[in-house]
């Protein structure tokens, strides 16, 4: 098939087709928070919610997996029978295990932090991913991978694809690009020092949303409960972020399981990551408490807490794992923003620091005004006061004995890509898709930093079991170029435990546009906007395999390599041929490299007009692959 018809043309299965008709947008059917942005206290149910410990998985998930493994099969077997794995049947390998989930391959895919960045980068990624996109299952392509997934997580900026995502009832990135109206979700020209833009879904002047946001905020505090500027920060969000009236002000993160899609297995579970740290503290403990948030719980699996409490009843006062009996359950505490800007509170500087001369005058009164109600101990935490885990695991927990919980930004330890929730035994996810839109290098590329600090937090007693491939350092990232282009750890299980995932890791690289841009840029334009996303795209699927037209079959035998173990089924040949090519092979250069400023691998596009046309030429392959890209952007975007 000529690269033409590879871009322009669509052969989806029944499946894809199906799936094809769902991408819109609209308003979220769960806005179930009793009191908008104010925690409520009232009735508890019949059972008192409580703290479980963290030697398994809850109920509710472990319910929730056997629908959600199930709806896996049918995408993995699209997937991978389009993947052409030659020499192996792959369609009925799944078909022969479907029966036995615990054989079909389990599959993650981690969002790392970064701002609006890594947001726009990672969405290139997920587009790539999801069938829903126009020519996504077309040959080349990796739509079905998001489909095929059991576990979706984001951190910081990745924490905020994921919750748009989410929180917009599992809408796709183009629906999102093709917001109708200035002012709604996904316009970020105006930024949120600004508000949004008149006219749109908000319908708020700029006077307005300050008032808004502010007014939000105070209720809660009011309502007697500790607030921070992360508070501020997740309001300001959500206005960007999700398609509801006043910023989605109601949208609860525990709204996410009762939407009917996630209950009944068909989309993969969102988790979200951040850290504990108290307020002042200014370097985080390599034994830092890594938390999660997903649609049932708060908590996490590390020795120091290993507990979780239910999600819907953050902010009621828990003493010893136990709401008592004269205390209301809270419910509302866990807004959808502010868990979005609770993993992205690093953020807080740039409303701090941000360059006040630059903004409008009612931006400047805004931020001066809640810097002197929140006070300089609040500057940069998030407060999840009362602590859901007071006195509980005195013997462990540094918070135990503590009513005060803070928490800010799960990449403040240098674990910018949330792998720590995917990396627990009791999940056995299969493979990771590690998308890093780190800002490492001094030009704000990744140079393997995140897993360099996963792979050592993995050797310390905090680990808790947990097992992490082997990585070089980060010199040898750079002087190897595996920051460059995707790099397999841990294909060889023997150097691991039967529990280590391999990790498939998708480093932000200058294909088509220079997506590295500075982590606190507050703005973009929807030609640089969209052009992030296009090199996210170009990334994940390295350019649609023109730049390796192996690329797809080895993903699927990435995909395939744990579960082939299991079954103890032949590796194929070219899936060893692909081991050979994309796994690091332990090779180390840990000499100091030189500035690192990478090329374009594909060429540039004009990121002034949002075409598809080369700023500057890379030869006739670059202008025929970018000359038929335009028609794919005529219809995707």
């Amino acid at each position: 098939m000529s690269l033409a018809s590879i871009l322009t043309s669509r052969k989806p299965s029944d499946h894809a087709n199906s799936a094809l008709e769902l991408p819109s947008l609209v308003s979220r059917a769960l806005p179930n928070a009793p009191n908008g942005y104010t925690p409520q206290a009232g009735e508890c149910p019949t059972t008192r919610p409580r703290i479980r410990s963290a030697a398994g998985l809850s109920g509710n998930e472990t319910s929730w997996l056997k629908s959600r493994r199930s709806q896996t099969i049918d995408p993995l077997r699209d997937l991978l029978g389009r993947l052409n794995i030659s020499g192996f049947d792959a369609e009925a390998y799944i078909t022969n295990n479907a029966k036995n989930t615990t054989a079909i391959p389990n599959v993650a895919i981690a969002f790392s932090g970064g701002g609006y960045r890594a947001m726009l980068n990672g969405a290139g990624a997920l587009k790539a991913f999801d069938s829903r996109e126009a020519n996504g299952t077309s040959s080349g392509h990796l739509g079905g991978l998001l489909q095929a997934s059991t576990y979706v997580a984001g951190l910081s900026g990745g924490s905020w694809l994921v919750g748009s995502i989410f929180i917009n009832n599992f809408t796709t990135i183009n629906a999102l690009q093709a917001a109708p109206s200035p002012g709604s979700e996904w316009e970020f020209e105006n930024s949120i020092l600004e508000g949004p833009a008149e006219g749109g879904l908000q319908i708020l002047d700029s006077a307005q949303y300050f008032d808004n946001v502010y007014d939000a905020v105070d209720g809660k505090k009011d309502a007697g409960f500790n607030t921070s500027i992360t508070d501020y920060w997740g309001r300001m969000l959500s206005f960007q972020l999700l398609n509801g009236s006043d910023g989605g002000v109601s949208y609860t993160w525990s709204s996410i399981a009762l939407s009917d899609d996630f209950a009944n297995g068909n989309t993969p579970m969102p988790l979200v990551v951040a850290d504990g740290r108290a307020p002042g503290e200014l370097l985080i403990p390599g034994n830092t408490t890594v938390y999660e948030f997903n649609p049932w719980e708060f908590g996490t699996f590390d020795p120091t807490t290993y507990g979780f409490v239910p999600l819907e009843y953050l902010g009621s006062n828990f003493s010893g794992g136990t709401l008592p009996d004269n205390e209301q359950c809270v419910r509302g505490f866990d807004n959808a923003g502010y868990i979005m800007g609770t993993s992205s509170s690093l953020f807080n500087q740039f409303l701090m620091q941000v360059n006040q001369s630059s903004i409008p005058d009612l931006a400047k009164k805004f931020i001066n005004n809640i810097l002197t109600d929140i006070g300089q101990d609040n500057n940069d935490i998030a407060d999840y006061s009362p602590n859901p885990f007071y006195h509980y695991h005195n013997g462990t927990s540094k918070n135990a004995q503590s009513k005060r919980l803070t928490l800010v930004d799960g990449g403040e330890d240098l674990e910018n890509i949330p792998l720590h929730p995917l990396i627990q035994p009791v999940r056995a996810v299969d493979v990771i898709f590690a998308i890093d839109s780190s800002a490492d290098t001094d030009s704000h590329w990744p140079n393997g930093t995140s897993l360099v600090a996963t792979y050592q937090r993995s050797l310390e007693d905090i680990s808790n079991g947990t097992s992490f491939p082997a990585v070089p350092d980060q010199n040898s990232f750079v002087n190897l170029g595996l920051n460059t282009h995707p790099t397999f750890f841990g294909c060889d299980s023997s150097n691991t435990t039967s529990t280590t995932p391999l990790i498939v890791y998708l480093p932000n690289s200058p294909y088509v546009f220079h997506s590295n841009v500075s982590t606190f840029d507050p703005s973009y334009n929807t030609s640089e906007r969209d052009n992030m996303i296009l090199n996210g795209y170009a990334v994940a699927t390295m350019g649609n395999a023109t730049m390796d037209s192996t690329w797809p079959t080895c993903v699927g035998c990435a995909i395939l390599q744990r579960s082939l173990e299991r079954t103890q089924t032949k590796i194929p040949d070219v899936c060893t041929s692909c081991f050979q090519k994309f796994c690091w092979d332990g090779t180390v250069n840990s000499t100091q490299p030189a500035a690192y400023n990478p090329p374009y691998s594909i060429g540039a596009v004009d990121a002034s007009s949002g075409s598809a046309g080369l700023r500057s030429s890379q030869g006739s392959f670059a202008a025929v692959f970018f000359g038929l890209f335009a028609a794919v952007l005529v219809t995707v975007w």
